[in-house]
């Protein structure tokens, strides 16, 4: 204990409040939008569990370095860069995309957002949602094997890239018509972002767990697989069975009904109250509960 009072007495006792001016502020104004914009586009890709990971070994860091661990301490100073040099790669796609997009941003509405079209594009509606479960059960009684990718948070672009673009309003006959036999865009994922089908035929990364059950073949392999990578809800028709099977955060709940299922993505999606929006340099994610089969 003593140790500690040294070290936080060595290094800020000498610590003085400089004089702030206007471009002070104005920089610290800059710097904080830029920070803001940064931890939401990470937030909306793979890569902030990633991110969690770095935080938690800056924190193991710090405590070493209060701790005086010098062996943990040289692991950290040797390995520094090897570790930007591995986050630059990792983060590659997404960078790429974020410099493609920085010419066409608009700065403006990101500062004053007065524009409230955004939460409505991102929520789905009750008719959406009826929409979804009338086509899933209608599949099921024809066991008409189905693949259906509900966006939320974290962006699908990267998958929506390697189907078809249909950019179109919800409906059960369309969904229904898109995964029947013989026909063009039957074989792959739907990719539903708020109440519109953006795209069809599109491919999803398989789940390699080796703890999912050897009964299920390649479509859920592909619903599991892609809520590993993403926070989005995945509904999976069986073409073996007919039944109809959710994934989420990696897990698959299987032979569920209608009512579960239109509870389910009711509970899924984040309501917000347009009267009380502010603007926030934070946006917490919500916890569903989850019940596993």
């Amino acid at each position: 204990m003593e140790y500690i009072r040294t070290f936080m007495s060595k290094y800020f006792s000498s610590l003085t409040l400089p004089t702030i001016g206007i471009t002070d502020v104005l920089e610290i104004l800059i710097i904080a939008f830029a920070i803001y914009h940064i931890i939401i586009w990470v937030q909306k890709t793979r890569g902030w569990m990633l991110v969690k990971g770095i935080v938690v070994l800056l924190i193991f860091c710090l405590i070493a370095l209060i701790l005086d661990m010098k062996a943990i301490l040289w692991i950290f100073r040797n390995t520094i860069g090897v570790g930007i040099t591995a986050i630059i790669i990792i983060f590659q796609p997404e960078l790429r995309k974020a410099l493609e997009q920085l010419g066409r941003r608009n700065y403006f509405s990101s500062i004053i957002p007065f524009d409230d079209q955004k939460d409505k594009y991102e929520r789905y509606s009750e008719r959406t949602i009826n929409e979804i479960v009338k086509a899933v059960f209608e599949m099921a009684k024809t066991k008409t094997g189905a693949l259906i990718v509900i966006e939320r948070d974290v962006l699908l672009n990267e998958f929506e890239r390697t189907g078809i673009v249909i950019d179109s309003v919800i409906s059960s006959q369309l969904l229904i018509n898109i995964f029947e036999h013989n026909t063009p865009l039957h074989d792959g994922a739907v990719i539903v972002r708020g109440n519109r089908i953006v795209a069809a035929t599109c491919y999803l990364p398989l789940s390699d767990n080796m703890e999912l059950s050897k009964e299920l073949g390649t479509r859920h392999r592909a619903g599991v697989g892609v809520s590993e990578v993403s926070d989005g809800v995945t509904i999976i028709v069986s073409e073996e069975t007919g039944k109809v099977s959710i994934a989420a955060e990696g897990e698959i709940i299987r032979s569920v009904d209608g009512d579960y299922l239109k509870n389910y993505l009711i509970n899924s999606q984040k309501k917000k109250n347009s009267e009380s929006k502010k603007i926030k340099l934070w946006r917490g994610r919500g916890k569903n509960e989850r019940k596993t089969h």
